[in-house]
Parts: C-alpha cells; structure tokens; sequence
C-alpha cells in the first residue's frame, strides 16, 4: 500500500507493475530505472580513489551564461544539451542516470541468478531470484498464454448477478493481493505511533487526477483513455460496440468516484490520511460494504478500529455499489483488471498500456526494452531481496561511517539552527529539540533482511510468481496490525535511488544507491559532499519540520506540540514560499502552466531548510580543516563548489507531457527550479558568487523566504 507520508527526496523514476487499481502511471512508483548491458559499476570507494580530487568537472559550465542571472543554465545547460532524453524515456537527468547504473548492476545480478538458479540452493532468494526474472523473459510462454492468466477472473465478473456479488468479489481479490477500487494495508497509527493499525485510502481511478475527468482541458486525455479502454477490451474478444458501451461505462464510473475523491494537494494534509472508525461506525459509512467480512477475509482482527483515511471516497464507493448497474460494475472492474495484469501478458497487452499510459500521457517515444520492464517486476515482486544481492556486491565498508559522519553533522546544524531561531519561542523550541533528539537515521540497508521462505516461485509462471509474490507480500504487510511499529524497517529498496523521511516513525533513509557519485564521494571535499549528500541529508531531516511534518511529534504522533504565535509565524513565511513557486511557469511556451506552491510546499520547505543546514555543517567542517577552507579547485572556492554541487544534482530535462503531468500529480517541483529556488533565498549564495541585489539569483529582501 502506498504510505502517503513518506517524503522522499524526489518522485523516483519507475519500473514497478501495478496490480490494484491505481498507480497506472508507470513512473509513479519506487523501483528504479534502467538502461542497456552496460558493465556493472565500480564501487564507490574504487570510483573515489580514482577520481581526481576536483570530482566536478567544471567543463561542464557555461561561460555564457552568468551564475547570478540563471544558475541551473550556468551549472547545467552544457550538459543537457549534449545529454538528449533517451527515447525510452520521459525523462533524463542526474538521479536517472544514477538510477541507470543501479539498474545495470541489478541486471548483471538477476541475468547470474537466472542462469544458476537451477544449481542454486533450493529455496534461496538467489534460486527465487533467478526463477522470476527468467519467466519474465520467457517471451514464448507468455505470448503463448495470451491472456488465459486473467480468464478465471474474468469469468468471476461475468458472473455477477447482483451488486452483493460485486462486493463479494472485491472482498476476496482483495486476498490475493490484487486491490481494486481502494487500497488497504498497515500504517503507524496517527494517534499511538508506537502501534500498527489497518489504513483504507482511496484509489481506484485510471487517469492521474480526479480533474482529468471534468476538466475541458483534459478532453484529448479522456478521449484516448476511452480509446485505450476499447482496444484492451477487444483483446480479450469483446466486440468493437460492446467495447465501446463498456469503456463509456467505465468513464462515467469512474466520473462519479473521481467527484468523491481527494485531490493531490488535500491528500498531503494529516487530516486527509487518517480518519479512525471503528467497525460499526465505517459500515455506517458503507451499508452496501461489510467491513467485518472484509476483515475477516484478509484474516485481521481489527481491535478498537482502523483509519477509513478518505469518508468522502468510501461514501462515494458505497453509493456506486447501490445505485450503479451491475454490468457497469463488470465493465469498470473487467477494464481494470485487463489493465493491471498487461505487463505480464503477451506484447499486445504491454503496448498498448505503454501507448496510453507512457507515450499518451508522458509523451515517451518508445517502450523499455523487456529486461527493463521485468526487472521492474522483480524489484517490485522481491525488491529487498534483490537489495541483499546488491548491497553485498556494491556497497563497500568504506562508504557507511562517512556517510554517517555526514548524517551526524548536517544534524547538529539544523539543531543550531533551530535553537538560534528569532521567530521562535522557547516553549516551542524545546519541543521542536524533543523531537530532532528522537530522530533515527538509517544508512544503506537494513540491519534484518526479511524472511522470503513463504515464497514460492516457480519456473515458466510468469504471472503466477509475481501474483503469489503480491500475496505473499499483502500478508506480510497485514501482519503487521496489531504490533509494535518497527522503526528499523525500510519503506526503500537499498538499489533506490532516492532517500526520504517518515514522519510517523521520525526516521531518515538514505538506501546504499544514493551514497555514490555525484551525491557522495567518500574521499572527496567537504563542499562536494555537503553540497551533495549532505543537502540531501539536510532535506530528509528538515521534512521534520515542514508543513506536513510539524504536525507530528518526535514519537510519530499526530499533536500540535506548536504555540498558536508561533504555528501563525510559520505558516506566515510558508506562504511566501508558496508564492515563490506559484509564480514559476517551467514548461517553455506554456505561460500559464505554473508550479503548484500549495501541492510542493514540504518538499520546498526540505530543499531550504536542507540546504541552509548542510551549508551550516560545511563551515563546520572548514573550521577543522581551515587548509582547504582558503584553498581553490579548478578556481572555484569551497562555498561556490557546495552549490554546484546543488545544482549538478538537478541537472536534467523532461518531455513536455511529463512535465505537465507533473505538475498536476508531483509534489517535488521541477528539478530546473530545484537547482535555484533554495539558493535564490540565502545570503551565502550571493555572497558566494558576488551576486548584486537585482540579479534574478537574488531574491528581494521582502520576498525572500527564511524558514529553518
């Protein structure tokens, strides 16, 4: 189940298949991207060692374009322009091509697990591993197998006589870890942190945002959506006017739950992913839904209750199961279960939800190339696993204490700088310094790997492996309710490229794919690291204190722990925030299609609140080493490195659907305003590049925000 409160440090690129009935677009999810049969990387502490000390190439800067006026060109422009957007892809920059290498080296290990998964241990995860990934790529087979994994399926919905059928069938899918309509799994509760309890969150809907089914601007989409709809249900010998009367069907269906359903910026709201029910009170909400039954199905006790996270949605949910017709209940659900399985069914399936969902949507010239695609099947299916496989190939000992002196230090500077704060009080300050004392950062992987021993994979089952997989890990998620929460687990796989920060257990990730070039090189210069690794650190850790994360206390619980004066000063400097990124407009040639300040508002307050911190940390660390304090690389001093360093890491371009698909859907701002937004408000930066007020890199002194 997506955990809605986890904050990453960018929307990472995606290879995962979906199988419930949301999450359609394909780089939406955690699993990283990928390239060709490139050799595996070196690892990190052999990439260093080699390095020349400089580790930034200061080639790559535009001597046309001034650092003052528009830095992400000055840092960044050269290289986009001689680093074209793949055609399988949407979108390229420095996190994708990080996310390239990792994949890389994930090939090379599942392609040896493949081949000696018939002489490996029985029952290991290397055996299960090697097992997946070859049925995935078993072309033959599962061309041969058409669609008759989904036939039993489809057979059920065409059975239903009544809307009590459809409910019962919902109810037992959800058992094998096919979700539809909504979405359920374990969370922290909001209230006792410490517990895990049941959480219902809405989903359900096949275009990205509940405005794509109202708004005039979005009829092209809705048109080819329909369209997509016809040709999947022709695939599996419905007849061209049937099709049409279903996918018009599906439309209006999915028009109602859309109306009932929360948008992205009301989704990031506390309030909007956690609402407690106990049984009796959720069936109240859902009559025509017995949520005991459901329960019991998926074998959870539910003791005093569970969050129904969005009333409104279930309401709506609830109102389709009495009013809507049945065949428009098989239509909706037949479409989406067509949909969900495509990936693993024969090619005809895969292009065309590639053609609606990548190129329509995102504009994407041409689909991955197979491996790819199934080797995002494989992280989602055993992404951990394929993690311990990983990490003990890549991730050297050298890499984990520097990374975690790193860690500690930007932590101490955003304490400094909550204690030095002059818009806050003291009352406030101690509770803000109670919770950074509980704060736990995790680095590289986890300490326990899971158990897969439940598993069974099998070889030539395509689809049956990655549906057993889906099972076996939607009992291991339920599991879960009940307990005690583990705040040593992971929410990323290790071959992530990414980081993130959980307000409801207070930790900070940083998966071993991250800790390499160009955000970490564990023997390059402070300001590399601290512009690089070190802001990203800065970032996962100021998301404790972002509009979203002030909200919980240093035990994950949801609890003002603010002073009215003060949360009103907060919120007072927030908004200006907000308006710095409501006035970018970033696609060329489409004035009005602005950022959404509101929507990527905690991911805006984690880059300035991270950047200042780990910029805080450097001189720290220059005042040990005042040597390399006064010293020059490549003509460029220890400040203007760290943020070029920001900025190199944001270096990157996407395709102009992605990008407006973004800024309907991603709470990160676009990587280009990323590189400028947080630099724009800091006198270190001026300072650093000899900036004059006026300049564009210069904000004004009363617009420029100050936060942490």
């Amino acid at each position: 189940m997506t955990k809605p409160y986890m904050k990453p440090i960018a929307l990472a690129v995606s290879m995962a298949l979906s199988l419930s009935a949301c999450g359609k677009h394909e780089d939406a999810a955690q699993a990283p991207a990928a390239s060709s049969t490139a050799p595996a990387p070196a690892s990190t502490a052999a990439m260093t060692a080699a390095a020349p000390k400089s580790v930034f190439d200061i080639a790559d800067l535009d001597s046309n374009t001034q650092a003052c006026q528009d830095f992400n060109g000055f840092v960044n422009s050269k290289w986009v322009a001689a680093n074209p957007i793949p055609n399988d892809r949407s979108r390229w920059g420095a996190f994708d091509k990080l996310a390239e290498d990792s994949l890389n080296t994930q090939h090379s290990i599942v392609d040896d697990a493949a081949k000696g998964a018939a002489n490996a241990q029985a029952g290991s995860i290397e055996q299960k591993i090697g097992y997946l990934y070859a049925s995935g790529m078993d072309d033959d087979a599962i061309e041969k197998a058409g669609f008759d994994p989904i036939k039993p399926k489809l057979d059920a919905i065409a059975a239903f006589k009544s809307n009590k059928d459809v409910a019962n069938y919902i109810t037992q899918n959800f058992t094998t870890g096919d979700q539809q309509v909504f979405q359920f799994g374990s969370g922290a509760d909001f209230k006792d942190a410490k517990m895990q309890i049941g959480f219902t969150q809405q989903a359900g809907l096949g275009l990205p945002t509940k405005d794509y089914y109202t708004d005039a601007k979005y009829k092209d989409i809705r048109d080819a959506y329909v369209a997509h709809m016809v040709k999947v249900l022709e695939l599996t010998g419905v007849s061209e006017a049937d099709a049409k009367k279903q996918a018009d069907q599906v439309l209006a269906f999915e028009t109602q739950l859309a109306a009932g359903s929360l948008a992205p910026v009301e989704l990031r709201t506390p309030e909007n992913q956690y609402h407690f029910v106990t049984v009796k009170e959720a069936d109240k909400i859902t009559p025509h839904f017995n949520w005991e039954d459901f329960f019991k199905a998926q074998g959870v006790t539910i003791d005093k209750g569970f969050s129904l996270s969005q009333p409104k949605f279930f309401a709506e949910f609830d109102k389709l199961l009495a009013s809507a017709p049945v065949d428009q209940w098989q239509a909706y659900l037949r479409v989406h279960t067509i949909d969900d399985a495509s990936p693993l069914l024969s090619k005809a399936f895969q292009d065309a939800r590639f053609d609606f969902y990548n190129h329509t949507l995102s504009g994407q010239p041409e689909q991955k190339p197979r491996w790819k695609r199934v080797l995002g099947g494989v992280n989602e299916s055993m992404g951990e696993a394929l993690g311990q496989l990983y990490v003990a190939k890549v991730f050297t000992p050298e890499a984990k204490p520097r990374a975690q002196e790193l860690v500690d230090n930007v932590r101490n500077a955003l304490k400094a700088r909550i204690q030095n704060l002059d818009w806050m009080s003291d009352a406030t300050k101690e509770k803000a310094i109670a919770k950074w004392d509980t704060f736990l950062p995790k680095i590289g992987y986890p300490d326990k790997w899971r158990d897969w021993s439940g598993l069974d994979i099998k070889q030539g089952d395509y689809y049956g492996n990655v549906m057993a997989a889906a099972k076996f890990n939607y009992q291991y998620d339920l599991s879960k309710i009940g307990k005690p929460t583990d705040r040593k687990e992971w929410g990323m796989t290790p071959q992530t490229v990414n980081a993130y920060y959980n307000p409801t257990d207070n930790t900070i990730n940083f998966p071993a794919a991250i800790l390499q070039p160009p955000f970490f090189y564990a023997n390059g210069d402070d300001a590399i690291n601290y512009g690089g690794i070190g802001a990203v650190i800065g970032h996962e850790a100021s998301h404790g204190f972002d509009d979203e994360g002030s909200q919980f206390d240093g035990e994950g619980n949801n609890v003002n722990w603010w002073t009215k004066d003060d949360k009103a000063k907060f919120e007072a400097r927030t908004a200006k925030l907000v308006a710095q990124f409501n006035d970018y407009t970033p696609i060329k040639d489409k004035p009005d299609a602005h950022v959404n300040g509101q929507l990527t508002l905690g991911e805006n307050i984690a880059d300035l609140g991270g950047l200042n911190v780990a910029y805080d940390a450097l001189q720290e660390a220059l005042k040990k080493n005042p040597q390399e304090a006064n010293e020059k690389i490549d003509g460029y001093t220890e400040d203007q490195r760290f943020f070029l360093n920001w900025a190199r890491v944001w270096r990157g371009s996407v395709r102009e659907k992605e990008a407006l698909l973004r800024l309907n859907t991603d709470p990160h701002a676009p990587a280009s305003l990323r590189a400028i937004g947080a630099p724009s408000n800091m006198e270190a930066f001026a300072t650093a590049f000899q900036c004059k007020p006026g300049d564009t890199m210069v904000r004004p002194a009363d617009k420029q925000v100050k936060i942490w």
